[in-house]
């Protein structure tokens, strides 16, 4: 198994209602998943190939909730990686060279039944973690627009965050209201829902924590 590790930030929007019930091991909120989003790597090698710099996508549906599997999965890299970089990121992407169950890429890929044949294209990615505000557009796939969840009443940001300590993917997470429309192979549009803005420190035997866990 090839050694991985990776920092860098991530923007995913889905279906569910701002909570997200899979952050709190409950069924979706309506009864399927769909998701799409990126991840822009700031740092990072698998064994000997440096990864800095590049970002990947994906697009994401499930016909119920993602623990029964029959997931569809349409997955999109960096136009700029070189082919042992592509191969680098198809590995860690699809759960390879990962302890089982370690990282969210192993989690989803024991639950996809049908996996489309990778798209190699640009990825424009502009995400503020901390704003809860970002933009990503993955060639002719797909788009995504995150912005802050805001009061009904007063329209004023509303600031909240998930905490899993002993997660698969993050730390800490930024919530916010997204918007995405994919095309191709899985066109999905979702309006309104989840959006999960994160900084990430991924490796193949999970997540490496910053934070003290009690």
């Amino acid at each position: 198994m090839t050694a991985w590790e990776f920092e860098g930030v991530e923007l995913v929007n889905c279906n569910c209602s701002y909570g997200c019930p899979c952050q709190f091991n409950a069924l979706p909120t309506h009864g399927f998943c769909e998701a799409m989003g990126a991840i822009r790597i700031d740092r990072g090698r698998h064994g000997d190939v440096v990864l800095d710099g590049l970002s990947f996508g994906f697009v994401f549906h499930w016909p119920g909730p993602i623990h029964e599997g029959g997931g569809v999965c349409q997955a999109a890299v960096d136009e700029r990686a070189t082919p042992a970089q592509r191969e680098a990121l198809l590995r860690i992407m699809s759960g390879q060279d990962t302890d089982p169950f370690a990282t969210v890429f192993a989690v989803f890929a024991s639950t996809v039944a049908t996996m489309h044949e990778p798209l190699f294209t640009r990825i424009d990615f502009a995400v503020d973690v901390d704003a809860r505000r970002g933009r990503i557009v993955v060639g002719d796939l797909f788009e995504v627009e995150g912005q802050p969840i805001r009061n009904p009443i007063t329209q004023a940001e509303h600031r909240v965050r998930i905490e899993l300590p002993h997660g698969f993917e993050y730390e800490i997470a930024e919530i916010g209201s997204g918007a995405s429309r994919s095309q191709g192979k899985l066109p999905l549009t979702l309006n309104d829902s989840y959006a999960q803005f994160a900084r990430l420190h991924l490796s193949g035997k999970g997540p490496v924590r910053h934070r003290a866990v009690h």
